[in-house]
């Protein structure tokens, strides 16, 4: 019942859907022309007015504008925040939650880092949002709130920290995290809020697996720190738990020895059962499992089609000469071919590894991949976890990155990817070919690297699953009236319907349900279903707590 009770207390939302960021200098409070929610008669209720944060609220149309956009760019019917909040360190936090807490009807409030959430869920209606960056910038510094223990093997980051500026302030003492994100320009607590996924989680689990203390502020404006010794329950909860149990300040992430390289593996496949065979071979980390087993350090996949086989920013791993060979198979193929994409890390402070280039020969024979199609290139460990920043300036100088993004993330389980595959990647993606450009990812994970007792959901039957993610671009709506962006998200619905109707029991990834009946029976389910906690941002609830 302790997580139940903790729960009553988390009336506030506080949502970390958070991703790319451009940090900015953060503006004087500007005159109130925005009347907040709580208040048709004063811009700040007495509440906030006594704790002497005035300066550091903003309510005007700039502000409040900014923190309703998000880079999804779906319209979405959600109103608008009365004000920003710009903290300069986790107690002004902790005060604009007790703020509301103490109120018979409790304000919004949501906290966001670096808007990439895709669906508004880090917003808060006629509430308020809370700028995150703002703790480092105007706390002295970004560097200020990192800090590495070598003697202990750990960092601790503030929430509001990006993940690439972890990984360079524990490569300064020749360690790393262990789990990342393919993407690096996001927040701590944002991903940690989520599960935090990329091609390291067969082997060391989600980022929120791999965490050893929380300093956190509930609903209530209390700071708590946490970890599985102490308030085990509030750790396990706010761990991949959508910011609905509170505010992540710091978290202190255990750091191994890192490597200076990786030989970055790209092999092509003309189906999906080849693929998929192939990819559980290499994260069958048991011991005696094989040639195979846990020889790569990390493990993803993608569906190549149509434009997506040579044309994209993803594909600049390939020469010309290789662009044009890629096509002539995916022709032969029907038209959509499967990529296993792996690294080996070595060198550096982790010690001597076997070598390298027999690793990948061994690679090379035992792979079931199309004869010719394989691409190895070398690059360094930071190159290689970065790598995505790279097409995303690609994409900003193309004036494709602030456009519409609907996205959808699934968790599949292993049974059921096959026929997932062939009903979506050879089906619905085929038939209604858009012509949107964007990555489609399919790899798969074991279970037992997933703490159960975390928040995040994900299939348990199973000891594989996959995430498959289609992260497709619309145009902006400008261009052509936002006919693409219907088109993808209806095949979105689409795709889900088919999974429902082919009894393929997946649960979304970065979720997004209209109302509460979808979070109750498609998501959460009834075991971890608890109406004592509300969001306005994800639309878990149809309505605040009294």
């Amino acid at each position: 019942m302790a997580i139940i009770h903790r729960a009553r207390e988390m009336i506030i939302p506080a949502l970390l859907v958070l991703l790319s960021c451009v940090l900015k200098t953060i503006p004087a409070a500007a005159s109130a022309d925005h009347a907040l929610a709580w208040s048709s008669a004063s811009s700040l209720p007495d509440e906030l007015r006594d704790l002497g944060v005035r300066a550091l609220i903003r309510e005007d149309a700039e502000a409040t504008a900014l923190a309703s956009s998000d880079f999804g760019n779906v319209s979405i019917d959600v109103d608008a925040p009365a004000a920003v909040l710009y903290p300069s360190c986790p107690d002004d936090i902790a005060a604009l939650l007790r703020a509301s807490y103490a109120r018979p009807s409790p304000f919004p409030v949501s906290t966001r880092g670096c808007r990439h959430s895709i669906r508004g869920q880090a917003s808060a209606p006629g509430g308020v949002v809370v700028d995150m960056p703002s703790l480092g910038l105007l706390a002295g510094g970004s560097a200020t709130r990192l800090s590495v223990s070598v003697d202990g093997r750990y960092i601790d980051a503030g929430g509001e920290q990006l993940w690439v500026d972890v990984l360079h302030a524990a490569l300064a003492h020749g360690l790393t995290p262990r789990s990342w994100t393919d993407y690096l320009h996001l927040t701590v607590g944002g991903t940690l809020s989520n599960a935090g996924i990329s091609g390291q989680a067969f082997r060391h689990g989600p980022q929120i697996s791999n965490v050893l203390e929380l300093d956190v502020i509930t609903g209530a404006g209390e700071m708590v720190t946490c970890s599985k010794e102490k308030e085990a329950d509030l750790f396990d909860a706010v761990l991949g738990g959508l910011g609905q149990f509170g505010v992540i300040t710091r978290a202190r992430i255990p750091l191994v020895p890192a490597p200076a390289r990786a030989r970055w593996v790209r092999l092509l496949y003309t189906d999906a059962a080849a693929l998929t065979k192939d990819q559980e071979r290499l994260i069958d980390v048991e011991i005696g499992a094989g040639a195979l087993s846990g020889l790569m350090d990390y493990v993803e996949g993608s569906v190549l089609a149509d434009q997506g086989l040579a044309g994209s920013w993803r594909s600049s791993f390939f020469s010309e000469a290789d662009a044009a060979r890629v096509a002539a198979l995916a022709k032969e193929a029907g038209g959509v071919l499967y990529c296993l994409e792996g690294a080996l890390y070595y060198g550096g402070a982790a010690g001597s590894e076997p070598d390298v280039d027999k690793r990948v020969e061994v690679l090379l024979r035992e792979l079931q991949h199309a004869r010719g199609f394989a691409f190895v290139q070398d690059v360094s460990y930071v190159g290689f976890l970065d790598r995505v920043r790279d097409g995303e300036l690609k994409l900003r100088a193309a004036g494709l990155w602030n456009v519409p993004h609907p996205w959808l993330n699934l968790f599949l389980p292993r049974s059921g990817i096959l026929d997932f595959a062939a009903g979506v990647f050879q089906g619905i993606l085929r038939r209604g070919n858009t012509g949107a450009m964007g990555p489609v990812l399919i790899y798969p994970m074991n279970r037992n690297r997933w703490d159960g007792e975390a928040s995040a959901v994900f299939p348990e039957e199973e000891e594989v699953f996959y995430t498959v993610g289609i992260l497709r671009s619309s145009t902006p709506a400008s261009s052509d009236g936002g006919q693409l962006l219907r088109r993808l998200q209806e095949q979105n619905e689409e795709i889900m319907r088919f999974c429902e109707e082919a009894g393929i029991g997946c649960v979304q990834y970065l979720p997004y349900y209209a109302g509460q009946a979808g979070w109750e029976k498609k998501h959460f389910g009834p075991t971890k279903w608890a109406k004592a906690i509300l969001s306005r941002g994800q639309r878990i609830f149809n309505a605040p707590l009294a």
